[in-house]
């Protein structure tokens, strides 16, 4: 397994190559200066060509190019023209906030989800899997910066009990994870369903019936633990959608995390500070895809072999 786990690992670093070498080469295709963006109009053409320079903006693209990628391979992602900080410590900063929300909406759409599919599994055509096959559709196609906006108009302006934006307490990490979460626990929900309901029809669970043990037994102990497989592959790809869906959630939310930032960081042209996020998000997907696998071995053992 060790083996195989190095193998795949391996095959992801050309995708993170490829990922930040078309960031890289996408943003200085951009029309425009970026230092002149920075120091605004007026400024005396002699002090931005000694500022584009000191960033080494002026070198051939090729050159810059190398140069980054050494900076990376040691440690160094170079350095913020807007905030005058070095990509990593701001990265530093910011990141424990994309990866608190995300786990959070991962909870949220977990808890949510599984009892969720199962009762609909366990209840097949009955009202109830009918009545949560509506709400897992309404969840599919309401979209999070539709939601986002409502959440804070009931439960942070009209109700009060939510604050509307902000971070730094468990209150103001409730509306955006619901938003987050709330569209993968859909898609959860009818994962979990369909997988549920081929596992209750095995053979396996007659005998588990049939040996006298609980319904609860069966249900959560033998079949779910069969039927996480494809759940657990779901989530390490909607990972990455969280991710990403948490650009704009940060956005509405006011959250101080990657995803703000590298919004920020476009709307700037903040050439290092673009590749560093998408540096940190690609490396985040990668190691959750690699948890994924290690994941897989322990639902199901046989996959060790």
């Amino acid at each position: 397994m060790f083996r195989s786990l190095t193998q795949r690992l391996l095959y992801t670093l050309p995708v993170i190559w490829l990922v930040v070498s078309l960031v890289f080469l996408l943003i200085h295709l951009v029309p425009g200066d970026p230092i002149a963006q920075m120091m605004g109009e007026g400024t005396p053409t002699v002090d931005l060509t000694a500022i584009r320079h000191s960033y080494g903006l002026d070198e051939p693209l090729g050159t810059q190019y190398i140069h980054y990628w050494q900076g990376v391979l040691h440690g160094n992602l170079g350095q913020s023209f807007r905030y005058n900080r070095t990509v990593t410590s701001l990265l530093l900063q910011r990141y424990p906030y994309t990866l608190q929300l995300t786990l959070a909406s991962l909870f949220v759409a977990i808890i949510l989800s599984i009892p969720a599919g199962v009762r609909s599994a366990r209840r097949r055509n009955q009202w109830d899997d009918r009545a949560l096959s509506v709400v897992s559709l309404f969840g599919l196609s309401f979209p999070n910066f539709a939601l986002g906006p409502i959440l804070i108009l009931i439960f942070a302006i009209k109700v009060g009990w939510l604050p509307v934006s902000g971070a730094g307490s468990l209150a103001n990490l409730v509306l955006p994870a619901i938003t987050m979460g709330s569209s993968l626990a859909a898609i959860l929900t009818r994962m979990v369903r369909t997988s549920m309901l081929e596992e209750l029809n095995q053979d396996y669970i007659r005998t588990a019936r049939a040996k006298g043990l609980s319904e609860r037994t069966v249900v959560y102990r033998h079949a779910l633990r069969n039927a996480m497989i494809p759940v657990l592959t779901v989530l390490g790809l909607q990972f990455g959608a969280l991710l990403a869906g948490a650009i704009v959630t940060e956005k509405i939310f006011s959250w101080p995390g990657i995803g703000r930032l590298t919004i920020d960081a476009i709307s700037n042209r903040d050439y290092f500070l673009v590749q560093g996020c998408i540096l940190a998000i690609g490396l985040t997907y990668v190691a959750v895809n690699l948890l994924t696998d290690i994941l897989y071995s322990v639902a199901n053992p046989r996959i060790r072999q």
